[in-house]
């Protein structure tokens, strides 16, 4: 990734709304937007070309559990950040030890800290 290039973020979240507004929060913060994706499906097509700097994964899809896509993201070293009211931290950090855990609904400056957190962390590793 040169400079001049933004990182990205993937978002997977089916209710409308709260992709919508997780998709303002990443552009307001500079970053490119993958998505939203209501669907893994969908998002692993978009995975296929190439990995994001960082995912926001909502834990139920309108195509079932996030959890496979989840796993071919952390193999790829994207920092994962699940953002569900259906999964506690200890949950997340079981199966995931280096994923964040904001149950929603999570307080914008707590998701935005996170997200910061975890893009700079993949930006980091990819310099």
């Amino acid at each position: 990734m040169t400079l001049a290039q933004r990182p990205v973020v993937l978002i997977v979240e089916d209710e409308f709304i709260i992709a919508l507004d997780l998709s303002e929060t990443v552009e307001d913060l500079g970053y490119a937007l993958e998505g939203p994706f209501a669907d893994k499906r969908s998002a692993f097509r978009a995975i296929e070309a190439d990995m994001p700097d960082a995912a926001i994964l909502d834990v139920y899809t309108s195509d079932g559990e996030v959890f496979p896509l989840a796993d071919a993201l952390a193999e790829a070293g994207v920092p994962l950040i699940f953002h569900s009211g259906h999964v506690t931290p200890p949950e997340v950090t079981e199966r995931y030890p280096d994923a964040w855990a904001c149950t929603k609904p999570c307080p914008p400056d707590k998701l935005i800290a996170v997200l910061q957190e975890a893009v700079e962390r993949r930006v980091r590793i990819r310099a």
